[in-house]
């Protein structure tokens, strides 16, 4: 590990002499390149070099022990040996996690699908609820969201929605929300007062650039129609919406959320192309089999991943059996505690899977 280490330091410093030549910059492509090669490797150089510090500072505090004889400094020589031996402990933990494989997707854009599952309106409702937790979690990130396309149910919930959510590393941070969600609570609509269960699923998706998935258009099929549901004048009176076929793989997918049909239609090729590249994605995590069963929430999306039971104000991430009464923050887009602890377990699974091998 150490001598990858110090092969990546050397390789950082000429990095930093490369970034400091004027001439580089002439070259924009080039120097983005190596500008986001320098912010990827910054926080691995950064945990190295206060590890190299940490073992020195144990170095200088034996000598200070085996020279010293005043005994209060002797004391202080200990205290000191002992928190740096402390550093280098969580120093090499956070190292080993740092020199994971990164996903290659994690500082992607998402795309985020929520589709009612059973419960009828309840879960249509649930569904709504869902969509403005991502909201809220994505503004709190300062990051942007943009409705792809949504069918209301009238009563203010969602038999589905597909929106994106712009911003830096939403992928690494969302990845583990795939799955299917619960809900336990009374409904208003239910006069006994009886706890009703209810599911939505949610779909994360990177989103897909060119040379991540190909389509050619003589495999789609383009409708465009009267956009229906909610709207202004325009959006109600013009044949905006689109109504995309792909063909090979028969996804469909209709866009209405925009006055043009231009727009709604380069909306269209957006989420198909990211629902090509995650068809691909699940291929190859499929074909991976067991590393993907050491992972945390890259599973299956038919699988149960939380409750959120409102009578008792808790919510229940099944993955990790934990537990938090806090369902309102939650429900309100205070998702990093959760997804904390997701990145974490992720992260020891991985690291135990690599010290068996």
């Amino acid at each position: 590990m150490f001598d990858r280490l110090d092969d990546i330091l050397i390789h950082y410093e000429e990095l930093m002499q490369e970034l400091n030549n004027p001439s580089v910059a002439e070259d924009q492509k080039k120097f983005r390149r190596l500008m986001k090669e320098q912010a990827d490797l910054t926080p691995l150089v950064e945990a190295y070099k206060a590890y190299k510090q940490a073992k020195q500072d144990v170095e200088d505090s034996l000598a200070l022990l085996e020279d010293e004889t005043d005994e209060e400094m002797r004391e202080m020589a200990k205290e000191e040996l002992s928190d740096a031996k402390k550093r280098i402990e969580d120093l090499e933990q956070e190292l080993k996690i740092l020199l994971l494989p990164k996903d290659p997707n994690d500082d992607k854009n998402v795309i985020v699908e929520i589709r009612a599952g059973a419960g009828g309106d309840e879960a249509a409702l649930f569904a709504s609820e869902l969509y403005r937790m991502y909201v809220r979690f994505a503004e709190r990130n300062r990051w942007k969201t943009e409705i792809i396309s949504v069918n209301e149910n009238g009563i203010g919930g969602f038999k589905e929605v597909v929106f994106m959510i712009n911003g830096q590393g939403a992928y690494s941070k969302l990845k583990y929300e795939s799955g299917v969600h619960r809900v336990q609570r009374v409904p208003e609509t239910e006069s006994g007062g009886r706890i009703h269960t209810s599911t939505a699923t949610v779909a994360i998706m990177p989103e897909a650039e060119d040379v991540d998935a190909v389509i050619d258009e003589k495999d789609c099929r383009i409708d465009v129609m009267r956009a229906s549901g909610n709207g202004g004048q325009c959006v109600n009176t013009t044949d905006s919406a689109v109504r995309l076929t792909h063909m090979p793989t028969g996804i469909v997918i209709y866009s209405q959320t925009e006055k043009s049909q231009l727009q709604n239609k380069e909306k269209a090729f957006r989420l198909l192309r990211s629902k090509l590249y995650d068809l691909e994605l699940e291929k190859k995590q499929s074909a991976e089999a067991e590393e993907r069963r050491s992972q945390i929430g890259t599973g299956d999306r038919s699988e149960k991943i939380r409750t959120y039971n409102f009578p008792q104000g808790r919510v229940t991430e099944h993955r990790i059996k934990l537990t938090l009464y806090k369902i309102d923050a939650v429900m309100d887009g205070e998702l990093q505690e959760l997804l904390d602890s997701l990145i974490a377990a992720d992260q020891a699974a991985k690291l135990a899977k690599m010290n068996e091998n």
